[in-house]
């Protein structure tokens, strides 16, 4: 994949029939993205929530509602819960967040009943975009994915790493090969204990030369135009194979992941993906301030990151794991609206 409407046209080639489950459902944001997926082929969605306020929401946006699967349910809380049992039961691959906060949906995607954690590893928040500067590189589109700007709030070394692994999952379901990983930082030079973040993005590097990435190649710390552009790079004389080509953007903490994320999607008017993995169904967690375009493409790439899960795990349906097991119980996490 090397674009954002390539995945688009990838799962529509594949025919979808995986169907979303909306909680919850009564805002008009939500409907009008689970509703475009519908009608480009990309989901079937299943509509839970209160049923009044979700016909009034979209009353003038699609006259035929009333036909599609619907499930009433007027608690917000209940709704996101009925989410996860339809998934529980095999009866929808994915789950979108609706009009709820993505703490609230990712408690009960996280709740041990739910049976969707495994022992080990985060969630996480891998967000897809056209890379911006292509007249700078070779001219050839490519993805280029950023991690995490909406789950973890101040991550250490260790979930760093397991933030890290996630995302390396996405980009080699997208067919990256040997993925180009920028931990970023303010400044290419390790100051510690001033600036943590470039000790931890040395120390991520180094364990990627040790292996602990596999192929990946990881560089870091790395400030952001030493990763995403070539003639800065040669401007700092900053070389290596990472330096102005980075497939992945990890950022030190929540804060400057969010901000960099609206920065694609709002002063670049940019489409931008975001999909939650490390547990057994990718979730979508579109932003009311998110374009259209970008609660679509978010919706196509949980439904690529499914259908890639199911078809390379033999034996498996589509509610297989994506990328990386979910969060320990005992290690807590937050999250963006």
């Amino acid at each position: 994949m090397n674009s954002l409407d390539g995945i688009i046209r990838a799962v529509q080639a594949q025919g979808s029939t995986l169907r979303v489950a909306i909680a919850p459902c009564a805002e008009r944001f939500v409907l009008r993205a689970a509703l475009n997926a519908a009608e480009l082929g990309l989901a079937r969605p299943v509509f839970i929530g209160h049923r009044e306020r979700a016909c009034a929401a979209a009353q003038d946006i699609c006259p035929n509602f009333a036909d599609y699967e619907f499930i009433d349910c007027p608690d917000d809380h209940e709704a996101v819960h009925r989410a996860v049992d339809l998934y529980r039961a095999g009866e929808v691959q994915l789950i979108m967040k609706g009009l709820v906060s993505t703490a609230t949906l990712l408690k009960a995607v996280l709740a041990k009943d739910a049976g969707l954690v495994a022992p080990g590893g985060i969630l996480s928040l891998v967000s897809a975009f056209d890379a911006p500067n292509q007249q700078e590189q070779s001219g050839e589109p490519r993805l280029m994915l950023l991690t995490d700007a909406g789950v973890n709030i101040r991550p250490n070394l260790q979930r760093k790493m397991d933030i890290l692994k996630n995302a390396l999952g996405v980009a080699r379901a997208l067919g990256i090969v040997r993925p180009r990983v920028a931990v970023l930082a303010a400044t290419e030079k390790v100051n510690f204990p001033a600036m943590p973040a470039t000790l931890d993005a040395d120390l991520l590097s180094k364990m990627a030369a040790d292996g602990t990435f596999g192929d990946a190649l990881v560089a870091g710390p790395l400030a952001l135009d030493l990763a995403v552009s070539p003639v800065s790079a040669r401007l700092k004389g900053v070389d290596n194979p990472v330096a102005g080509h980075a497939d992945i953007l990890l950022a030190p903490d929540i804060e400057s992941g969010n901000i960099l994320h609206k920065a694609i999607g709002v002063l670049l008017n940019a489409p931008i993906a975001s999909v939650v993995v490390g547990s057994k169904v990718p979730v979508v967690v579109p932003s009311r301030g998110d374009s259209e375009r970008s609660k679509l493409a978010s919706i196509a790439l949980a439904v690529f990151l499914a259908q890639h899960a199911a078809s390379n795990l033999p034996g498996q349906h589509a509610n297989s794991h994506v990328a990386a097991p979910a969060l320990p119980q005992n290690n807590p996490q937050g999250a963006t609206e």
